[in-house]
């Protein structure tokens, strides 16, 4: 819980700096927005590269008198979980530490010059400060040599906020003002986008929570109280700079009561867990009229900080730190100390930080200014530094550069408002130079009758070249005008439309009635034509052939009663059919023609929905066809196509029309079906589908017999909760499970299914995470004896030890590991157990035996299977003689040419090859004549009953005569019993293995 507190306060803190970054985007000119958002991504990662580097380091590293840290550089080798924890978390403060400078030097300190500031203020400044006051937080026997003092700063009212408000202070004094701060009687502009600077204070208050709430370093009973304490001050430190503005100026500034909920966060924050929420309110009260105080202050020093970044963090936090002593009971907070040796201890340590803070950054800033200037050119001022160090322009200066355009080419427009100082006012300028020469241009314009001349002259030509039928008819509805892409849609010639009643001649009969209470109205009223609308509505050509039209109608009177109207038509018949032609392509599946993934989705949420009020079921068949893949690879992917295709002919005839049938992807498909259905039908559905899916198809002159594998999921109408996703979920378990009890079968989804798919998640989950921790698995070694009960050799038995249930048997999780690709990792980690013991023992000079280690196909079959071999034994100085690896039949049926060359190399550096479990599985003698084994083991499924079964005691009669004939060794397992050892012995068995030695 510790962790998870930590990782989720770190994730709020980190919010903050969106929140810091809406906040001075907002608040300074547009011109430089684009700057300051990239100066708070920038010292965001230089800090934390830095904190991680080293500043981590001096911070929580093993202290050196109590100043400064000197372990733990580059952090992050031999941290646990709560170390990561607790160094993202610290990370956070260090980023919140350097954002705060960007407000304060914005519009006019360089973008190189802010990253030196940030990598003073991370490297020299607040990794010291932080060890001198926090360090009992890494090692709680031990303090920094303030804390030593007994000063108190919880949450880092001073040693986040008070220095970096120092080291704003120190770079705002070195920088100088902006131009016109101060020496022009017209105020700067504050701020190009209050809105986005409140969501930035919405935003950092709601990051406050974790940096205060996650100071607790654990989500305990202390957690509400800090947070309580957190938002009251907030909202007092809003309402005490508001209010106190308001007394002041007698008016509201929004950007004095944001600054005050930011100073009101700073204010508690060095007290958060041990205020009281009365004495949080004061604090905060107390520091929104402090933080207006310290605006004036700043404005008579003549001192530009663009964002109050100085009264809002230096100034509340010292008062914060202060608020300590003055409400806090020192008890409660564990510094023991009285009234007076706490307040005394508070001032020391602010004054102390202050003077080192402010100290080393003026002195190395002022040096670094020297010889590299940290502010900008007067003319990358003027311009704004988006242009001038990102090159970055703005639609309001593109505007600009039209308006010039427009000047010079005569465009008409009115005057708008002047305002100085931004690019508004440069725009608004230039603007009305425009609307002058507009003006004069007005007095010398052509008369009206050239201009109409010419205005007829540009509608003619419009009519002409128009791809649209434009159509003019009188207020009767006769014909006026009828251009050539109306004579090439509807057949007519303009000589023979002039005149005609549009409705007559365009109208199909059973709409004129509609269409001629439209024209009656003026195109007013409801109907099948509205004015200045588009309209849909079936025409006529000249053959009476019928078409889907899209018109527009328009009047060219200026009056309340129109005497012409146009008629702008569009022939939409291509589009309707595109638009059928892309909906089929969007619900259908191009190669079988059956409904496609989209369209089931669609239809199955419509049938679930409707199911509500019909009460019907709804059921689902999830169908894979068995084997597919090999069919793909043996006549190629046309024949699968062709397949495929074969498929949905079979579908579709056993099925009802209602019924859907989608190709959900590759092999698989799915029938949706509505209705009321009892188990019986159900069951008959499903034989019905079988029966069908088992004839033969003949593909490419090869008779084909496919099989399949279908899952059922059912949606009884009482069965509200279950969803049309959770249907597809239910029956594809239900696929699987057909699938794993031998395919070419149906079966019906239950809750013992979602169960098992459950907790065989939860088993691969917590698998890896065991494989990569490397403790929870473990090896076992079951001992090999010969004839006369010598120890010969071993088998490592891989063990699972499951944090919580214990010990998982191998049957349980070797599947898992086999199906998710993890076995070879396992495997893996296994070889590299069993090498470690080995060379254990060889070290304490025990005499070594064989010891064989399973091997799955996968990692035999594997690229680099040999390399890693070969590495470990000459890693672990093994003797490969005394390794042993045990394949099982399977492993012949994927590539036997391929395992024939592997297990060469292997028999190349003397590795043993033994059979597991020979005799229940492939059992090719093919294989056994071309693989170069040693060793045959008998499963134990022979051995358990041969003394007492025939059939048993002949197969492993058999199996061990087999093995002398091949000369191999055999090896029987299992052997529980003295029966079993002696018939197995008298057989010739070589070795054996099972509880009757151990």
């Amino acid at each position: 819980m510790e962790s998870s507190w930590l990782i989720i306060s770190a994730a709020m803190v980190f919010l903050m700096q969106a929140g810091f970054l809406c906040l001075e985007t907002g608040k300074v000119r547009s011109k430089n927005s684009v700057n300051v958002a990239a100066k708070n991504v920038a010292d965001f990662v230089i800090a934390a590269a830095i904190y991680w580097a080293f500043g981590y380091a001096i911070m929580f590293g093993d202290s050196y008198s109590g100043i400064f840290g000197t372990s733990d550089f580059f952090f992050g080798e031999n941290a646990d979980a709560t170390r990561f924890s607790f160094f993202l978390f610290q990370l956070m403060f260090c980023g919140a530490t350097a954002t705060l400078l960007s407000g304060a030097v914005a519009e006019r300190m360089s973008f190189p010059g802010y990253v030196i500031t940030t990598i003073v203020l991370c490297s020299l400044i607040f990794p010291f400060v932080g060890h001198w006051v926090w360090y009992s937080s890494s090692d709680l026997s031990n303090h920094g040599w303030l804390k030593s003092l007994g000063f108190y700063d919880f949450a880092g009212a001073t040693v986040v906020h008070s220095v970096g408000g120092w080291v704003a202070l120190a770079a705002i004094i070195i920088l100088g003002p902006r131009i016109g701060r101060f020496n022009s009687k017209k105020r700067l502009p504050q701020g190009s986008n209050i809105p986005m600077a409140t969501l930035g204070v919405f935003l950092i208050w709601f990051g406050w929570f974790g940096f205060n709430g996650g100071s607790t370093l654990s989500f305990d009973d202390a957690v509400p109280l800090v947070l309580v304490n957190t938002c009251i001050g907030a909202i007092f430190g809003a309402i005490g700079g508001a209010v106190f503005y308001s007394f002041t100026y007698k008016k509201i500034d929004i950007s004095m009561m944001l600054n005050g909920v930011i100073a009101g966060l700073v204010s508690v924050t060095a007290g958060a867990n041990g205020f009281i929420p009365s004495e949080s309110a004061l604090a905060g009260l107390v520091a929104g009229v402090l933080f207006c105080l310290g605006c004036q202050l700043l404005d008579y020093l003549k001192l530009d900080d663009v964002l109050s970044v100085v009264p809002a963090h230096l100034i509340a936090g010292m008062w914060g730190t202060i608020a300590v002593a003055l409400f806090c009971d020192p008890a409660a907070i564990g510094t023991g100390l009285s009234f007076t040796q706490q307040l005394k201890a508070q001032i020391i340590g602010i004054t102390i930080i202050g003077m080192y803070s402010f100290g080393v950054s003026f002195v190395v800033l002022y040096l670094i200014n020297r010889f590299y200037p940290l502010r900008v050119s007067r003319y990358s001022e003027m311009v704004g530094m988006n242009i001038s160090e990102h090159g970055v322009t703005t639609e309001l200066i593109d505007l600009l550069d039209s308006m010039k355009k427009q000047e010079s080419q005569g465009k008409f427009s009115k005057p708008v408002k002047e305002e100085p100082f931004t690019e508004v006012g440069q725009i608004a300028k230039q603007y009305n130079k425009v609307i002058q020469r507009v003006n004069s241009e007005i007095t010398t314009r052509d008369d009206a009758i050239t201009a109409f001349k010419t205005s007829e002259m540009r509608k003619a030509a419009i009519l002409e070249s128009s791809m649209d039928s434009v159509i003019t008819v009188t207020k009767d509805g006769h014909i006026t005008e009828f251009n050539p892409a109306a004579e090439k849609i509807f057949g007519y010639s303009k000589k023979q439309a002039l005149g005609i009643d549009f409705i007559d001649l365009i109208i199909p009969l059973k709409a004129r009635e509609h269409a001629l209470d439209s024209l009656l109205s003026g195109f007013t009223t409801s109907g099948v034509l509205i004015i200045n609308r588009r309209n849909s509505i079936q025409l006529k050509r000249i053959d009476d052939d019928i078409f889907p039209a899209e018109v527009t109608i328009t009047s060219s009177n200026k009056a309340d009663v129109s005497n012409e109207f146009t008629l702008h038509i569009r022939d939409v018949s291509n589009r309707q059919k595109m638009q059928i032609q892309l909906k089929k392509l969007a619900f259908n599946d191009p190669l079988t023609g059956l409904h496609n993934r989209t369209f089931l989705l669609q239809a199955l949420h419509r049938a679930v929905k409707n199911a509500e009020n019909t009460k019907d079921d709804v059921v689902l068949f999830f169908l894979d066809l068995d084997r597919f893949k090999s069919i793909n690879d043996t006549l190629g992917h046309k024949a699968g196509d062709a397949l495929l295709c074969e498929v949905a002919k079979k579908l579709n005839s056993i099925t009802r029309e209602k019924d859907i049938i989608a190709r959900w992807g590759g092999d698989e498909f799915i029938i949706l079906m509505t209705g009321e259905f009892n188990d019986e039908i159900l069951k008959e559905k499903a034989e019905s589908i079988l029966k069908v899916m088992r004839e033969t198809v003949e593909i490419n002159g090869r008779d084909i017999h496919l099989q399949t594998s279908i899952g059922i999921s059912l949606r009884r109408p009482e069965d509200t909760e279950v969803t049309g996703e959770l249907l597809i979920q239910y029956s594809d378990l239900a696929m699987y499970a057909s699938k794993q009890k031998g395919r070419n079968q149906y079966r019906f989804f239950s809750t013992e299914l979602a169960e098992q798919a459950r907790t065989k998640f939860d088993y691969e989950l917590a698998l890896k995470v065991a494989v990569e921790s490397e403790k929870e698995l473990f090896i076992l070694y079951q001992p090999q004896f010969d004839n006369h009960k010598n120890l010969v050799g071993m088998e490592a038995l891989l063990r699972w030890k499951h944090k919580a249930e214990g010990v998982i048997p191998p049957s349980v999780f070797i599947p898992i590991a086999e199906n998710s690709d993890l076995i070879i990792d396992i495997e893996e980690q296994t070889i590299r157990l069993v090498f470690a013991q080995l060379a254990d023992w060889k070290k304490q000079q025990i005499d070594l035996v064989r010891v064989a280690i399973n091997l799955s196909g996968k990692h035999l079959l594997h690229p680099y299977f040999m390399d890693f071999i070969e590495g470990n034994i000459a890693k672990y100085d093994i003797d490969p003689s005394l390794i042993e690896f045990e394949i099982t039949e399977g492993v012949m049926l994927n590539d036997i040419d391929e395992c024939v060359k592997v297990i060469r190399k292997l028999k190349d550096i003397n590795i043993s090859i033994s059979v597991d479990d020979f005799g229940t599985g492939y059992s090719s003698l093919s294989y056994l004549k071309r693989l170069p084994l040693d060793i045959l083991k008998i499963d134990r499924s022979f051995v358990m009953d041969a003394t007492h079964d025939h059939d048993d005691r002949e197969i492993c009669a058999t199996i061990i005569n087999l093995a002398k004939s091949l000369g191999l060794s055999t090896i029987a397992e299992g052997v529980e019993t003295k029966e079993q050892f002696e018939l197995l012995k008298s057989m010739g068995t070589d070795c054996f293995q099972g509880y009757y030695f151990a």
